[in-house]
């Protein structure tokens, strides 16, 4: 029978927050949350008034994970924390080569765009899930958690 890791159990320093630049479903805003509980995630932002809490945070996160909503992400980053814009736009490292910094805010387009210059000029990386085309937003923010997971294990 496989064994079950438990987040605490893992030797990981740091942490992580997750940004959502006007998120367009309500759906893809609660996955976000449920991702961000499950990996052990700071916070959740968002910016935008196109969604509400979602249906598929089943966990109900939201009551023990603070859930933001902000007018502008860079406004707040925590302190000696890096801001990373994952997109598939130029100049992106592919996630399977990123070294994930100790402290680390990654920050997510909306499903229906991409990241703008408002974001992405702050953001020191800028990082990508190589696929063959976009992913549904809340996948790449599991994708991008367990990616650190892993890499912090080792």
């Amino acid at each position: 029978m496989e064994t079950l890791i438990q987040m605490d159990k893992l030797k990981m320093r740091g942490y992580a927050c997750i940004g959502l630049d006007n998120p367009k479903t309500a759906a893809n805003v609660g996955s976000a949350m449920r991702a961000v509980g499950n990996y052990g995630a700071a916070f959740l932002a968002c910016t935008g008034t196109r969604f509400d809490t979602g249906p598929t945070d089943t966990m109900k996160h939201y009551r023990h994970i603070p859930f933001l909503r902000v007018g502008d992400l860079h406004t707040i980053t925590p302190y000696d924390c890096v801001p990373i814009a994952v997109d598939l736009i130029e100049g992106a490292i592919s996630l399977v080569d990123y070294t994930h910094p100790e402290r680390a805010f990654y920050i997510f387009g909306a499903e229906d765009a991409t990241l703008g210059r408002r974001i992405i000029s702050f953001c020191r990386d800028r990082i990508m899930v190589p696929t063959n085309g976009c992913m549904n937003l809340a996948a790449a923010v599991n994708v991008v958690l367990y990616d650190r997971m892993l890499k912090q294990r080792n």
